[in-house]
């Protein structure tokens, strides 16, 4: 594909907009904890007795207003205190499975964080039992899904090492591996055995890096931890030098666009990196990070770079960069480019 900058532009009529249900995409940077719904969330406080600030969700998402990565961070660990049993698992993973499939996505790959959960006195077999069961009825009724178990950076390595150990028994549940929560201070080298763990048991790997962290955390993310994506990947492109590696390497870079405004690591969506990776040669890609704090679903992340005037092409593009990075086999990959292709023309 030919990248490009945002210019005035609209599709024809008939031709329906990457943000369209119709266009079949691929969504790979999204954490199930983060499509915990305002009313969702009423409905398992009220369930397991939690006392949240208030019980109208109305209220709850008008306080989604964040300044910077950590106010929502406090925000989203504070809420995963109603998570307590499989069946709230099997409901949250559920709403969002059922929303990727009305905004068109055929492929999910999905972060988890169970290091949060167990933190809280929730048995790791709870969170595996209420995930699994919703992606295996998903699986059933024709969506290609997996799940990515994210360590919590936070936590520290020793707990994300235990966490590999203890996962074990539910590796046929995972696909691979991924590093999220607070950046600064915890860059991707002190992760690098337990990635090696990973790596070595036949475990895909990403990591979140460059949301906050200055471009070295990039560039340990792919020389330490051996990754084979970047998550959100901003800063790269304060170093032309990396940003030159990754093209040429052919990483992709899942950004976020609603989350990195909403965040305020990018002050308007004209700003995004994004179209600076596609000018570069980065096979960009779009999700939704996590969607019930952000505005909106996948869908709606392609929208809001479509109503900045982003050409039809350059999103399409980004569709077929994610159905490539996205950890399936060939003949997988090759049936959803192609009724990506035949979806886009029709």
């Amino acid at each position: 594909m030919t990248p490009s900058t945002p210019a005035a532009a609209s599709a024809p009529a008939a031709v329906p907009l990457a943000s369209s249900p119709t266009i079949p995409k691929a969504e790979i940077h999204m954490h199930l904890e983060g499509a915990l719904e305002s009313e969702l969330l009423v409905t398992l406080a009220r369930r397991n007795g939690v006392q949240l600030p208030t019980y109208d969700p109305e209220v709850l998402d008008a306080r989604y207003r964040f300044g910077e990565l950590q106010d929502f961070l406090d925000v989203y660990f504070d809420n995963l205190a109603v998570m307590r049993t499989a069946e709230d698992f099997h409901d949250l993973a559920a709403l969002y499975l059922r929303r990727a499939r009305e905004e068109g996505v055929v492929r999910a790959e999905s972060f988890f964080n169970p290091m949060v959960h167990v933190r809280a006195g929730v048995p790791l077999a709870a969170v595996m039992e209420g995930y699994g069961a919703a992606f295996a009825d998903a699986r059933r009724d024709g969506l290609s899904c997996d799940l990515i178990l994210d360590f919590t950076r936070d936590l520290g390595a020793e707990a994300a090492d235990q966490m590999l150990t203890d996962i074990a028994p539910f590796r046929d549940m995972i696909i691979g591996v991924g590093l999220d929560s607070t950046e600064v201070g915890y860059p991707p080298v002190l992760f690098r055995d337990v990635f090696a763990r990973a790596e070595a048991d036949g475990l895909h790997r990403t990591c979140h890096a460059g949301e906050e962290g200055d471009p070295e955390y990039v560039r340990q993310a792919l020389d330490d931890l051996r990754v084979e994506r970047i998550d959100h990947g901003l800063r790269a492109v304060e170093d032309p030098e990396l940003l030159k590696r990754i093209a040429g390497e052919q990483i992709a870079v899942n950004v976020c666009p609603l989350s990195n405004v909403a965040l305020r690591a990018v002050d308007r969506m004209e700003q995004h990196p994004v179209f600076a990776m596609l000018e570069a040669g980065i096979p960009a890609t779009i999700s939704s990070d996590d969607p019930a704090y952000f505005g909106g679903q996948i869908g709606a992340n392609f929208a809001a770079l479509e109503a900045i005037g982003t050409p039809r092409d350059v999103l399409i593009g980004c569709i077929e960069n994610s159905f490539e990075a996205a950890f399936i086999d060939g003949a997988e990959r090759e049936r959803h480019l192609a009724a990506l292709r035949a979806a886009a023309v029709s």
